[in-house]
C-alpha cells in the first residue's frame, strides 16, 4: 500500500493533506507486477486485474476527482541509449525521405526509424499517474502550470545486522532530494559532471546557477567535432561549424528555462528547467497529434507539457542543433521566432534523429494512457 498527500507550500514544510482512496482505511495498493502469464493470464487479464486499483481521490477544495494509478506499466519512453552514449555510433539524421519511409532516399547513411532501436522497448517500469482537474491546479496566472518531479531519501540508514522481517533497516533524519526531473535527459546530456549532483539536489528557481550548460552547451560542439568532415565529405560540402554559433544560445534559453512567449510561458518569467503546460490551449485528438510538437505544427505538444507520444529525443536533438534558428511552423505559417538567425545554424533544419520511432499510436487513450506491461514469462 502507499499514501498521497497533498502539500500546500514549501515542499518539506507546508501543509500536508492526507488523499483518501475511498477504502475503509483510506489507503492505496498498487497492484502485482506482471510476472508472468502463469500467473495472470494474458496482457488483457492482467490489465483487467490492475484496473481494480486505479482509484479517484477527492482534492480539497476542488469538486471534480482526481484519478491515481501507481503500478507496472510497459515503458513509454524510446531512446537508442547505448549507441548514443557510445559517441554517438550512429549518423544521426534521418536516412529516408520521411520517418519510416523505408526508401533510404535521405540523408546517405543515415539512420532510419525502427523499434529496434529503442534500447527500453522491452522494459517495464513503475508508472505514478495522476489525473488532476485543470480548474484545481491553476491559480490567478494566465493558466499556464509549471512541474517537475523529485525523489527524496533518508539522511541515514543503519542495516540490521540480525535482520527479520519488516525489520531489515533503520531509516533516519531529514529527507534528502537526490532527483529531479521535468524535461529529458537534461542532468544526463546538458549538466556538466561536475555539478550533475547539484542539480538533481537544486530547485528550479535556483536554475540560474547552471545556465552557462545552456548558453553553452557541449552536446552540439560534440557532434560537430564527430561528425563534420564525414558530412562534408559524403555531401561535397564545406560547412565550417555544424554546431550553432550564435552565442550565447538563446534559442536555447528559450526553449528549455524560460519557454516561448503567446505558447507556455508564465505570467512571471524566471529562468528554470521545468515543464510548462498551458492548460488554456485545447488537447489535440490523438489521431492528428504530431511526435514534434510545438515544432511540428502543434500547440498542444512539447515543450508545451510532455505528451507519452512526444518524441522528445529527436525535438531536444533538433533544438539542440539549432531548429529555432530556422522557421518553424505556427499555426501553419512558417515563422522565424527571432531569436538567431539561419545562418547561426549552418544545419539546424536537418532531420536529427536517433532512429528509435514514437508517436501517439503506441500510447492509450485513456487513464493511464500508458500500456499494459510486458510479461516477465514465457519471454
Amino acid at each position: 500500500t502507499y499514501q498521497l498527500s497533498l502539500v500546500t507550500g514549501p515542499q518539506q514544510t507546508g501543509t500536508k493533506t492526507a488523499l483518501s482512496s475511498g477504502t475503509a482505511d483510506g489507503s492505496f495498493t498498487k497492484p502485482y507486477d506482471y510476472v508472468g502469464e502463469k500467473t495472470f493470464g494474458n496482457s488483457a487479464a492482467y490489465q483487467s486485474y490492475a484496473n481494480q486499483y486505479m482509484y479517484e481521490a477527492s482534492l480539497p477544495g476542488c469538486e471534480a476527482k482526481a484519478r491515481v494509478f501507481v503500478g507496472q506499466r510497459k515503458d513509454p519512453f524510446v531512446v537508442n541509449l547505448g549507441e548514443t552514449f557510445d559517441l554517438v555510433n550512429y549518423v544521426p539524421v534521418e536516412g529516408d525521405s520521411a520517418p519510416g519511409a523505408g526508401d533510404s532516399a535521405g540523408f546517405p547513411g543515415g539512420i532510419t526509424q525502427n523499434a529496434a532501436n529503442d534500447d527500453l522497448r522491452g522494459k517495464n517500469v513503475t508508472t505514478l499517474a495522476l489525473e488532476l482537474p485543470t480548474s484545481c491546479i491553476t491559480g490567478t496566472g494566465n493558466g499556464v502550470i509549471g512541474a517537475w518531479t523529485t525523489a527524496s531519501l533518508p539522511q541515514a540508514r543503519i542495516l540490521n545486522p540480525n535482520p527479520a522481517f519488516n525489520n531489515t533497516e533503520v531509516n533516519g533524519g531529514a529527507l534528502v532530494q537526490v532527483s529531479r526531473l521535468s524535461n529529458p535527459l537534461v542532468n544526463e546530456l546538458v549538466i556538466g559532471v561536475a555539478d550533475k549532483d547539484k542539480f538533481s539536489a537544486s530547485h528550479p528557481k535556483d536554475d540560474g546557477q547552471f545556465a552557462d550548460y545552456v548558453t553553452h552547451p557541449s552536446l552540439p560542439a560534440l557532434l560537430n567535432v564527430l561528425f563534420k568532415d564525414a558530412v562534408n565529405t559524403t555531401l561535397g560540402t564545406s560547412i565550417e561549424d555544424l554546431a550553432p554559433t550564435n552565442f550565447p544560445r538563446a534559442d536555447l534559453v528559450t526553449a528549455f528555462l524560460t519557454v516561448v512567449p503567446g505558447v507556455n510561458q508564465l505570467s512571471t518569467v524566471t529562468a528554470a528547467e521545468m515543464l510548462r503546460l498551458n492548460t488554456a490551449i485545447a488537447a489535440t485528438p490523438a489521431a492528428t497529434q504530431s511526435a514534434f510538437g510545438v515544432a511540428g505544427n502543434d500547440l498542444a505538444g512539447f515543450p508545451n507539457g510532455r505528451r507519452p507520444g512526444d518524441d522528445v529525443v529527436d525535438i531536444a536533438l533538433r533544438v539542440m542543433m539549432g531548429a529555432l534558428c530556422h522557421d518553424i511552423p505556427v499555426n501553419g505559417t512558417p515563422t522565424n521566432l527571432g531569436l538567431c538567425e539561419p545562418a547561426d545554424a549552418a544545419v539546424g533544419n536537418v532531420p536529427f534523429t536517433d532512429g528509435a520511432p514514437l508517436d501517439a499510436s503506441m500510447i492509450d487513450s485513456s487513464f493511464p494512457y500508458l500500456r499494459a506491461p510486458l510479461a516477465g514469462s514465457p519471454n
